[in-house]
């Protein structure tokens, strides 16, 4: 079972995301905390696996937090969870030991694929905090950088070509499914090869190689 904490400030957020949560059969919300204080001393008496974290709460924010979680609870992984999808606070919860960002109009089903991806140790960026992270870091290009992202996309068929845009640009699945007319069950597959061809860990390193190369989704 995937032990789970979830900090929000906000009892009824608190318990939407509960129930979400306990309807999958591998993961058990373990404890709640209304602040980051309490998120940190509960990872830690609680050995939760995943922390679903808010941004702004009381007495400490989850930015704040993140760095505390990681010397209490340093086998806990962090996910942030927010209303907020600023670039700034995206980029800071990632460099902070997040190790996702996950806004609250996600879908339920996007909630459990990010916190099962954290548990298993992979990164998880919802496609709508994607594009943010990418547009910061693909700023300045360095002309090494683009030839050699333009190297690898060169090992991609045209199909996956067209994957990889769409997931550049920020699309979930779903939607690069619905831009590309194919199934969505094909669309994960394709980022699948994607993924191992480039050699990327995660959909926001694959995004970072599409800007560096310059790739875009036709038409745009």
């Amino acid at each position: 079972m995937i032990r789970v904490l979830i900090a929000d400030d906000e009892p009824l957020i608190r318990a939407g995301i509960k129930v979400i949560l306990t309807s999958a059969d591998d993961i058990d919300v373990v404890a709640e905390a209304a602040n980051g204080r309490e998120a940190v001393e509960g990872a830690r008496a609680h050995r939760a696996d995943v922390v679903l974290l808010d941004i702004q709460m009381p007495v400490m924010d989850g930015l704040t937090a993140l760095p505390e979680l990681g010397r209490a609870a340093p086998g806990t992984r962090v996910l942030i969870l927010t209303t907020f999808g600023e670039q700034e606070n995206v980029l800071r919860a990632l460099s902070g030991g997040s190790v996702g960002f996950l806004l609250k109009d996600s879908a339920p089903a996007e909630l459990i694929r990010a916190v099962r991806a954290a548990a298993a140790g992979d990164a998880y960026l919802s496609p709508g905090a994607t594009r943010h992270v990418v547009d910061s870091l693909a700023s300045g290009t360095p002309a090494h950088r683009t030839e050699e992202a333009r190297r690898l996309l060169a090992t991609l068929s045209a199909r996956e070509r067209d994957v990889l845009a769409l997931l550049g640009e920020g699309l979930s699945n779903a939607d690069t499914a619905h831009r590309l007319h194919m199934s969505e069950g094909t669309v994960k597959t394709y980022v699948s090869r994607v993924l191992a061809k480039l050699n990327c860990d995660n959909r926001v390193q694959a995004a970072l190689l599409a800007r560096d190369a310059g790739l875009r989704p036709e038409g745009a």
